[in-house]
């Protein structure tokens, strides 16, 4: 699938006529809708509209077609939510989350969680805010990509699942409320500020004699 987060083309310029069938000595031109198509379309709408407006009526209207395409392709508007995530989760894990900042892959996932925030604000609320969006995905994808980047880390590689645990609790309470606050202009702290936090917050947590106070 191409990137998510480029900028789209407007999909009836797109969808080209790409197979003709003979009938009577006539071609009859006929328009195919792939899976990638929808799926573009279906990211436009969320981003736009957050999941509220998540519907097989708006993503046709969104493409010029008919509900029918959509169907074809998918078995239902919950197989179409679920692949749309997935494809959500593989930019995010590949192009966003990774991205070095200090070299310690706590702050610096941190850093790029509240980037995407201010970069992809509708987005970003329709995927973590959003009451119609899927809060336990987000969270189970969330905490497996902070457990894995701390594994790979050498400061926490060590660390109990306890600690893991701890750490994501108090670093993603830190950053979801800088995300938040950030996003919407109520404040706008520096880097070096946010990066602060983020240690600070880390440091507590590994000074604690019981993590699971705060798990």
């Amino acid at each position: 699938m191409s990137k998510m987060f480029a900028k789209k083309d407007d999909y009836r310029l797109q969808l080209k006529n790409i197979y003709a069938v003979q009938s009577g000595g006539v071609f009859m031109r006929r328009k195919v809708y792939t899976k990638d198509q929808i799926l573009k379309a279906a990211y436009e709408v969320v981003a736009k509209e957050g999941f509220k407006g998540f519907t097989a009526r708006n993503i046709a209207k969104k493409m010029g077609i008919s509900t029918q395409p959509i169907y074809l392709e998918f078995k239902n508007m919950e197989d179409l939510k679920n692949t749309l995530l997935d494809s959500i989760f593989d930019q995010l894990k590949e192009e966003v989350f990774p991205v070095e900042h200090t070299g310690d892959k706590i702050i610096d996932l941190g850093l790029n969680y509240i980037n995407f925030a201010k970069k992809h604000h509708s987005l970003y609320m329709a995927l973590y805010i959003d009451e119609h969006g899927d809060g336990k995905k987000m969270h189970d994808f969330s905490y497996n990509y902070f457990y894995e980047a701390a594994k790979k880390d050498e400061k926490y590689s060590h660390l109990s699942d306890e600690y893991l645990d701890a750490l994501h609790t108090g670093t993603w309470v830190v950053v979801t409320g800088l995300a938040s606050l950030m996003s919407s202009n109520i404040m706008q702290p520096t880097e070096e500020q946010i990066i602060s936090l983020i240690s600070r917050t880390i440091d507590s947590v590994l000074s604690l004699e019981n993590p699971e106070i705060i798990r």
